[in-house]
């Protein structure tokens, strides 16, 4: 895949809302098959597209990747054929941040440095109605950089990755809009609406306790708001405040969400359990491993590297 190639596969990808990290070789010490410029995208599968190395390049490319996509944040990707910090096959230098260092055994080139960049979607919010703090929602939305939608018809689906429903028609349509928006678990929902008539609408819906609550209304941190566009600001200010944040890379580990994980077996790395990774069955447990020369070792003499 040439650069062109890749650069409007990125394009495409970010029109879809697809999120996908950027791995591009910014060194390379000889000897080694990537050379700086080399690029790959990498998806939230662990699909690679394009070269930055070697399968075991890969294979940890393949996993700072979806770590970079669950906490946003860009590193400068440090692969070494030797354990160079002396702590461990995985270390951050002191007092730098945005760099990690791999000791990577089965790399068989020199010391490869990658810049991974995350490209992840803009917040999207949706917003119900055609009033004047609607219209402001939707120019103030675009201004700060979220993704925002006028809603369609009122049985139209929510983006799956919807993140705040506002609802702001003034009493049309109201109800099933907000209903919707609890049903598809949207984090953000938002009614503009004088608050007496906000608790009046949110009771007759016959919905939960908790339920309810999670209907903010009015809609919008209390900033002493007055004009339309002052609304909109306040309601932004609030889905930014409540919208669900990333981990720091350093606590990804500590979630119960974050990219799954595997040891090699053979070489001891630390891998991405998924299934753009190199694995093999064994007795019905799965085995993952960096590259195909530590696949290969296992395959000979699984009984080598199992716990006695």
């Amino acid at each position: 895949m040439t650069r062109v190639d890749l650069a409007e596969r990125a394009d495409g990808l970010r029109r879809d809302r697809v999120p996908f990290v950027l791995a591009t070789v910014v060194r390379a010490e000889r000897p080694t098959s990537a050379k700086p410029g080399d690029a790959a995208l990498v998806l939230a599968d662990g699909t690679m597209e394009g070269f930055v190395g070697g399968t075991c390049a890969e294979s940890t490319v393949r996993l700072q990747s979806l770590q970079a996509l669950e906490s946003g944040e860009s590193t400068l990707l440090r692969i070494t054929p030797s354990d160079e910090s002396g702590l461990g096959p995985l270390a951050a230098p002191a007092g730098v941040t945005g760099q990690v260092t791999v000791a990577n055994p089965c790399l068989s080139g020199g010391t490869l440095e990658i810049f991974l960049e995350p490209s992840l979607p803009a917040t999207m919010v949706v917003v119900h109605g055609e009033a004047p703090i609607a219209r402001a929602l939707v120019a103030a939305g675009a201004a700060f950089g979220f993704d925002v939608r006028e809603a369609g018809a009122e049985d139209d689906a929510l983006p799956v990755d919807t993140t705040a429903v506002v609802v702001a028609s003034h009493g049309r349509g109201e109800e099933g809009a907000l209903v919707g928006a609890l049903e598809a678990d949207v984090p953000y929902i938002g009614l503009v609406a004088s608050r007496r008539r906000g608790d009046a609408v949110v009771a007759a819906l016959g919905i939960s306790d908790a339920d309810r609550a999670r209907i903010r209304t009015p809609a919008g941190l209390d900033i002493g708001a007055r004009t339309p566009s002052e609304v909109a600001l306040s309601i932004l200010a609030e889905i930014v405040a409540v919208r669900p944040r990333r981990a720091s890379k350093g606590s990804l580990a500590e979630r119960p969400d974050s990219p799954a994980t595997a040891t090699d077996p053979v070489c001891g790395m630390s891998v991405a359990a998924v299934p753009s990774s190199l694995h093999l069955d064994h007795d019905g447990d799965l085995h993952w491993f960096c590259g195909p020369g530590c696949r290969d070792a296992w395959a000979d003499d699984p009984g080598r590297y199992l716990p006695a």
